[in-house]
């Protein structure tokens, strides 16, 4: 047991997402195999059907997608969840949903790549994710847990954004996180009435006898295309400006030698190398990142002092430090310390890189 009584559970981040899906109201789940996020469609199929919801395995993950857009049009709250290829293949249906303003959540627990690459976790979905993977001009919401406890906390707070704010909703996790084990708190679970009600879906509703509406992304006059594509970064807007996320560490102390730049498991890594920066005695903050669209990079600009090294930590060969470059604009030096394929950095090697980027500035103020 835990604080305020609440039972303290021993699961995988996949159960995890399951669970809180569930506590979140989803009422319908589509979905199709793929390691290393089998555990969660298997939960699914367990919870969904205990409470009478819509479970299908679908037949591709095309298929999938197009049947969440569907589901959540109708009424529900709708998700699916994959891994990298098989997010590739829902991307069509992703940036659909985004143009026609249709709420849904997508868990990506990713894995190497590109093309079917490897079975082991990896990072290298961050451009897929955050940039609008398919075509137009869309974003959809990132958020990325670097515990099975927000596994379960950021899906259930990706129901509501979407539902807010009408749009796609993407959890990205690594596969470590996805398959790691950990204590868990799970949220209170809702009923189906206590949800938000959705007067903007399809179909006509009991005796209400309102007129039947049609949900589409597209617009065959180029300025009212324009115009629905404007409204829509309006809304953006409002996200950057009010959902923005992240976790900042070591910074209360005063100026630090040097930040380190990860989320999921290369945050956990660098906080390892951060305590070991400690121990001798090196000021070393680290700044994550829990949104990875909107990326809270005014917020990251404010904790890095001009001229202060920054170290970006990541499973991918350079994506997150992109994000970082625009952030900072040249006011201080960023150097990328990456790894692809399944290859996950180390607390002793994130260290050594930033002791010697640390040692290096110090022997150019003092040769």
């Amino acid at each position: 047991m835990c604080k305020n009584n609440q039972e303290k559970l021993l699961m995988k981040g996949n159960d995890a997402i399951a669970e809180a899906a569930v506590r979140a109201g989803c009422g319908a789940y589509f979905g199709y195999p793929i390691t290393p996020q089998n555990e969660l469609i298997a939960r699914m199929a367990d919870l969904m059907l205990q409470r009478g919801r819509v479970f299908i395995q679908a037949e591709s993950e095309v298929a999938a997608i197009n049947m969440v857009f569907g589901a959540s049009a109708a009424g529900a709250r709708a998700m699916t969840s994959s891994s990298s290829p098989g997010i590739s293949l829902k991307q069509e249906g992703l940036s659909y949903a985004a143009g026609a303003d249709i709420p849904l959540v997508v868990v990506n627990v990713a894995r190497g790549g590109p093309g079917l690459g490897s079975i082991a976790a990896s990072q290298s979905d961050y451009f897929q994710a955050t940039r609008g993977g398919g075509h137009g001009d869309y974003y959809s919401l990132v958020l990325a847990p670097k515990s099975v406890q927000e596994c379960a906390e950021l899906t259930y707070l990706a129901f509501d954004l979407a539902d807010q704010y009408r749009m796609p909703v993407m959890v990205l996790l690594d596969g470590i996180i996805g398959q790691m084990m950990e204590g868990v708190v799970l949220p209170r679970e809702r009923s189906l009435s206590e949800l938000p009600p959705r007067d903007w879906t399809v179909g006509n509703r009991g005796k209400t006898g309102r007129e039947s509406r049609h949900l589409s992304s597209l617009e065959l006059i180029p300025e009212e295309m324009e115009a629905r594509t404007r409204e829509r970064f309006s809304r953006y807007e409002t996200i950057k400006a009010t959902e923005t996320r992240f976790e900042a560490l070591g910074f209360d102390q005063g100026p630090v030698d040097l930040v380190l730049v990860a989320y999921g498991t290369s945050a956990r890594v660098c906080l390892g190398a951060k305590q070991q920066a400690h121990r001798e005695g090196l000021k070393v903050g680290l700044f994550r990142p829990i949104t990875l669209w909107p990326f809270p990079g005014e917020a990251l600009a404010r904790h890095v002092l001009p001229g202060t090294p920054v170290l970006t930590v990541e499973m991918s060969l350079g994506q997150l430090v992109e994000d970082v470059q625009l952030s900072l604009l040249g006011k201080a030096p960023v150097t990328l310390l990456g790894h692809c394929g399944g290859v996950v950095p180390t607390e002793e090697e994130v260290f050594a890189r930033a002791k010697g980027i640390i040692e290096k500035k110090e022997n150019r103020r003092h040769p």
